[in-house]
Order: C-alpha cells, then sequence, then structure tokens
C-alpha cells in the first residue's frame, strides 16, 4: 500500500512537472531542460515500479538527454547571440531518423522480449520514437512535434493500460498538444 501511495504522488508531481515542461517548450524556453532533468529522476521510479521497462529506461536517457538539449540551446546562444532557431530536418536526415527509429524499435523490443514485460513490442516502439524525438528536439526541427504525436498517442494506450493514470492523462493531453506545437513553432520557421 505504501509503494503505491508513493508511486503515485510521484506519478501526480511527474505529471505537474510534464505539463510545466511542454508550456516551457512552446515557449522555447530553455528552463524546460532543467525541468527536464528532474522529470525523468521522478518517472524512472514510477516507470519501474509499472512494469514500463522501455520506458523506464528511457528517462536515464531524457536526463542526459535534457543536458545536451541544454548544452545546444545555451552554447548556440552563447556564440550567435542569438536563440538557436527552429528549423526544418534535411531530406536526407529524415530518412536516417526513420532507420534509426526502426533499428531501435527491432533492438529495444528484442531486450524486451528477454525481461517480464507484457507490453515488450508497444513499449519498445513508443522508446524508440521518444529517443529519435528529443535528440530533434534538442536540434529544434520542428518535424519533432510529428514524432512526438506517434509517440505520445502510443504511450497514452500504454500507460491506461499498465495503470499509470497521471502520465496517461499527461501523453494525452501532449498528444494534443503535438499538434498545436507544431503550429506554434512554425511561425518561428526559419525559411
Amino acid at each position: 500500500m505504501l509503494e503505491y501511495v508513493f508511486t503515485n504522488w510521484m506519478d501526480v508531481l511527474g505529471t505537474l512537472l510534464g505539463f510545466l515542461y511542454i508550456w516551457l517548450e512552446f515557449r522555447e524556453n530553455a528552463w524546460m531542460w532543467i525541468v527536464g532533468c528532474i522529470m525523468p529522476v521522478i518517472y524512472f521510479f514510477v516507470l519501474y515500479q509499472s512494469g514500463v521497462y522501455g520506458d523506464c529506461a528511457t528517462e536515464v536517457y531524457a536526463f542526459a538527454a535534457s543536458l545536451y538539449g541544454l548544452y545546444v540551446w545555451l552554447s548556440g546562444k552563447k556564440k550567435t547571440g542569438m536563440e538557436v532557431p527552429v528549423t526544418r530536418t534535411p531530406v536526407r536526415m529524415r530518412y536516417i531518423l526513420m532507420g534509426i527509429t526502426l533499428l531501435l524499435w527491432a533492438v529495444i523490443s528484442f531486450i524486451l522480449k528477454h525481461t517480464d514485460s507484457t507490453v515488450a513490442y508497444i513499449d519498445a516502439l513508443s522508446t524508440a520514437f521518444y529517443l529519435v524525438a528529443l535528440w530533434m528536439l534538442a536540434r529544434k526541427h520542428i518535424e519533432q512535434w510529428w514524432v512526438w504525436l506517434a509517440c505520445d498517442a502510443i504511450s497514452t494506450g500504454l500507460y491506461i493500460y499498465k495503470g499509470v493514470y497521471g502520465r496517461a492523462l499527461l501523453y494525452g493531453i501532449y498528444t494534443l498538444l503535438a499538434v498545436y506545437g507544431y503550429f506554434v513553432w512554425r511561425k518561428k520557421l526559419v525559411k
């Protein structure tokens, strides 16, 4: 019982931080990356307790990627005196990222099939999308919003199925906000 209360409280806190994170992301505010360092620590424990191991492992990546994103955004501003601009992903890079996503899905599925995971393939797919989308966000590629849309929609169903309802709510809202975020960033797109 105490474990459930602890995990549930952390799920609520992580959800609130997730809303703050997305608000900061819309605004292209570098504080997003600080929140992005705190949130994964909380959700690592929540997801581990829920048996969503692929996404649990991504929280380690999310922590490191948040440090990387903060570095990219701040170093770009330091070098040019301006924020890193929103840009389109080069066409060749899109194909590379698709290949990386498929490779990640295959590798992560293989690993998760050797655990007690009951959702190995879907967990691996959302994890693969997540890993690629977070890298694209750090580079401010506008197409990252579409990758997030796929990731968030899949994750919403996964979290409902696994009973992680706070995170399911967060990702359900993220699914809708991914479309909105695309249009917000499209106005800032460097031609």
